[in-house]
């Protein structure tokens, strides 16, 4: 199964998922476990591949991470999807109502068709193959749109799909701009699409050309917050594998710190020294992941120098040199200003800006000012700031004393709001997403609808009303 770089192609490939699907538009629950049991088979003979494909494309990045983060995650999806699928293939009993009486009321959860996804760089396994994984789990085709920047990984992951799938039911597209805007305008199904929030939007546009209905899973910045009784050094033990995870090139991770003032005086020795910890030998770095392009490590460079300029001062937690190109170590931002890009633009890397304050209620105004983030962190204790953070803020999803693992809970759905996003996957949701909830009504042998209508004025009538309106 060749991988697909022409527009012709994608096009002649699109119809003949149309053709597979029309031929057999609802696949069994056998079908579609047996499915996913060769894939979760093949992904982890091939993982060893797969993670060395991710190291070559961003320069360094440990197998081990990539294998945790990018192909364990897949499979553990995989093995809910099994548990739990045939629950949720099964037709929903409804009430049929008093107008419909007597009848039966179900709701029938059919596959859409052929899903498009649009993968991004930074996790190109677990946000390709994990939501074709929901995609077929719904029993439809898919065509995934792999980033041009992991050119090795999108190799290994074609030769994964080659292993399980028909090109007529997995098919594999690569290509920049022209090609991805092409891919937006195909009468998909339905799309998913997971990157910026300005490609999001044109994403949106051409999927709206052919009434698609779109999810976007998309980013923002997201706030996490240490309150007064949480201390430095726990907070720096439990927030620095989120923030140092890809190094900060995940949607999901903490983008501004608001710091209590009263803790700020114990914060940077406590994050220093966490960090030195769990990265104690700079020189042979192999545990810190690259930045993906020389592009995006200029960009981090501008984003400091530009806060510098603006009264910021800047603590790299680490002053030792690395062995292995764009390589950055976290680096923390204190007194940070609106003004700045740090505080303007997601980061989508290993910068941490902090801000201080001195009330709850001046977080949550400014949390509420800006655009709604796809996630919130807290670290706190106190069950009563929790559930005010819970009720009085808006995001894609929250999580206490911890941060980016959400996302990695099986049972959990996971989505943005507002600039974060539209619609939600992972669990019974993605399901849902990916599949037609169709109402289904059936009458029997007795039939009393007619009884209702005219001529209106009728004792019938009149007792039908007082059941309804009392």
């Amino acid at each position: 199964m060749p991988v697909i770089t022409e527009i012709t192609e994608m096009q002649d490939c699109f119809n003949a998922q149309r053709i597979a699907y029309d031929k057999h538009p609802y696949s069994s629950y056998e079908s579609r476990k047996n499915k996913l049991r060769t894939l979760k088979r093949y992904l982890i003979e091939q993982q060893n591949e797969l993670a060395q494909a991710i190291n070559e494309d961003f320069g360094c990045r440990n197998t081990t991470e990539s294998t945790i983060v990018d192909l364990m995650t897949v499979v553990s999806q995989i093995n809910y999807t099994l548990k739990h699928l045939n629950r949720w293939m099964k037709p929903q009993q409804r009430s049929s109502g008093i107008l419909a009486y007597p009848a039966t009321a179900e709701v029938h959860y059919q596959p859409k068709g052929i899903i498009g996804i649009i993968t991004p760089w930074n996790y190109p396994v677990f946000l390709s193959v994990g939501p074709m994984v929901t995609a077929i789990a719904a029993g439809n085709r898919t065509m995934i749109k792999m980033s041009e920047f992991t050119p090795h990984t999108n190799k290994a992951v074609t030769a994964l799909i080659e292993s399980c799938f028909a090109q007529d039911e997995v098919a594999i597209v690569e290509g920049e701009l022209e090609i991805s805007q092409a891919f937006s305008k195909l009468k998909f199904d339905h799309i998913l699409f997971t990157g910026s929030t300005n490609v999001g939007k044109a994403v949106m546009s051409a999927a709206a050309e052919n009434l698609v209905p779109v999810t976007l899973e998309l980013g923002g910045k997201s706030p996490c917050i240490l309150l007064p009784d949480f201390s430095a050094k726990r907070f720096a033990r439990d927030v620095l594998l989120s923030k140092t995870l890809n190094s900060g090139q995940t949607c999901v991770a903490p983008d501004t710190l608001y710091c209590h003032r009263s803790i700020f005086p114990d914060l940077i020795a406590a994050l220093t020294a966490q960090y030195q910890a769990n990265f104690p030998d700079q020189s042979q770095a192999t545990d810190i992941t690259s930045l993906i392009h020389d592009p995006h490590m200029q960009r981090m460079k501008d984003i400091v120098s530009d806060a510098e300029d603006k009264g910021a001062k800047i603590y790299p937690l680490t002053e030792a040199a690395t062995q292995h190109a764009r390589q950055m170590p976290l680096t923390v931002l204190t007194d940070c200003t609106p003004d700045m890009r740090v505080m303007q633009e997601e980061i989508f890397g290993p910068l941490l800006p902090v801000v201080l304050f001195d009330s709850l209620d001046e977080v949550i105004a400014t949390i509420n000012a800006g655009p709604r983030p796809l996630a919130l962190y807290a670290f706190t204790h106190d069950i009563n700031v929790q559930r005010q953070l819970l009720y009085e803020t808006h995001s894609g999803g929250v999580c206490f004393n911890d941060a980016a693992m959400q996302v990695g809970v099986e049972d959990l759905p996971f989505g943005g709001i507002g600039d974060s996003g539209m619609g939600c996957y992972h669990a019974e949701e993605g399901f849902r997403a990916f599949s037609h909830a169709k109402a289904v009504l059936s009458r029997g042998r007795v039939n009393m609808t007619p009884l209702f209508g005219p001529p209106y004025g009728r004792k019938l009538h009149d007792l039908l009303l007082k059941l309804l309106f009392r």
